[in-house]
């Protein structure tokens, strides 16, 4: 595997974030301040999370959101809390945020309550969807996607690691499969995913789960010597899913 999708580089993408001198515990994003803790995904080495929040109409230039309801958020893998965080100050009412990382978790509790919504934001140590409890739906579950595949034998050295590359697309995979299961009546499943990883098998998988994969927005960027695109796409019930028109922004 050679080029922007070889997990190797995405693995020294991983080793260097963490070892940077220049590595803040405070960072600047979207006119706010965010704790970055040790061993959690920093977002400003990366352009993802800012795609992310614009994906999702949570940046300044936008008013309103389109495709983020403002009732329940279910987030998978929240990192820092950024999202989470966002979400909630733009009118979200119940945030789940969930990671497997446990710094993770801890992050985005602290940026909760640094930017005062801690009863709205709660963090939970979760493997996807592993230790929710309860049948309550969400309005919208959203995953920016650990999106480089990996040998399926590969085993991630460090819980950062984690955030960068999926073995096998095991994860993607459950995601595929359990994700609609969350959501309340007239929820949506929303994933962020990349050219950094495998769209064609990506698909395949989606097919073999039952889901399609509707692109609903997407953006190309410059990053490092590649460019890549970043699509965002809506995860539908293979039965359920009607065709509407691709917006492209």
């Amino acid at each position: 595997m050679t080029g922007v999708r070889d997990y190797r580089l995405s693995l020294e993408r991983s080793r260097r974030a963490l070892v940077r001198e220049d590595r803040p515990d405070v960072f600047a994003m979207c006119g706010r301040e965010w704790d970055l803790l040790p061993e959690v995904f920093a977002p400003i080495y990366s352009p993802a999370t800012e795609i992310t929040l614009d994906f999702l109409d949570l940046t300044e230039k936008t008013a309103e959101s389109a495709v983020l309801r403002k009732g329940s958020l279910l987030e998978i893998g929240c990192g820092t809390g950024v999202v989470a965080v966002t979400a909630a100050l733009a009118g979200c009412t119940r945030v789940s945020a969930t990671d497997i990382n446990p710094a993770a978790v801890l992050n985005t509790e602290m940026n909760a309550a640094r930017h005062g919504v801690p009863d709205r934001v709660s963090g939970l140590h979760s493997d996807l969807f592993e230790s929710l409890t309860g049948q309550e739906g969400f309005d919208t579950v959203f995953w920016h996607s650990n999106f480089v595949l990996a040998p399926p034998d590969y085993r991630p050295r460090t819980m950062h690691e984690r955030a960068y590359v999926d073995p096998g697309y095991a994860a993607h995979r459950r995601f595929l499969q359990e994700a609609p299961d969350r959501l309340a009546p007239g929820g949506k499943v929303l994933l962020h995913f990349s050219t950094r990883g495998d769209v064609p098998a990506l698909h395949r998988i989606a097919d073999a789960c039952g889901r399609r994969l509707d692109v609903v927005r997407r953006t190309a960027v410059r990053e490092g010597p590649h460019e890549v695109e970043h699509l965002l796409m809506e995860v539908t019930p293979a039965a359920e899913f009607s065709r509407r028109p691709e917006v492209v922004r």
